[in-house]
């Protein structure tokens, strides 16, 4: 530090103005860059969420009463009784669906199904619901042919 305070007063009066306007200028472009862009930058990021946030808050104030009118609807579905399996193979041949595999577990069902058309497989899942089976979880994958679908695993159980 010595070593510049002696090599700033060698300097003439104007480079010693050049050299102190030069820090000055370096000592504020420093601060903008450093502080001043990354503070305003991050201001308006947070601007821009608080404005997504309240858009959202107000669909869904909007929405919550159509979601309370479902809610309330499915909760009126049928409950079934009888046979899990019976009536799933009934609701599977009604849509043409060969089911290869089918394991009762207690309350619940697990059934496999080798290939079916995809619109096929949804229609019967639906039926299902209608009946007032659950579908509790479903693993399904793309068959060879298009159109067509593999369900891997699919557990049902009763309402």
């Amino acid at each position: 530090m010595d070593k510049l305070k002696t090599l700033y007063k060698q300097l003439n009066a104007r480079e010693r103005l050049l050299v102190s306007v030069s820090a000055v200028l370096l000592i504020i472009a420093l601060f903008y860059w450093l502080v001043w862009s990354p503070l305003n930058t991050s201001i308006e990021r947070g601007k821009n969420n608080l404005t997504s946030q309240q858009s959202l808050l107000a669909w869904v104030k909007k929405n919550s009463a159509r979601a309370i009118q479902l809610r309330n609807s499915a909760g009126t579905s049928s409950q079934f009784s009888g046979s899990l399996p019976q009536a799933v193979n009934q609701a599977a041949s009604r849509m043409k669906i060969q089911i290869s595999r089918m394991q009762p577990q207690g309350d619940e069902l697990q059934v496999w199904v080798d290939q079916a058309p995809f619109n096929d497989v949804l229609s019967w899942l639906q039926s299902l619901e209608k009946l007032g089976i659950n579908i509790l979880d479903i693993d399904v994958a793309e068959a060879d042919a298009p159109g067509l679908v593999k369900i891997r695993r699919l557990k049902l159980g009763k309402s």
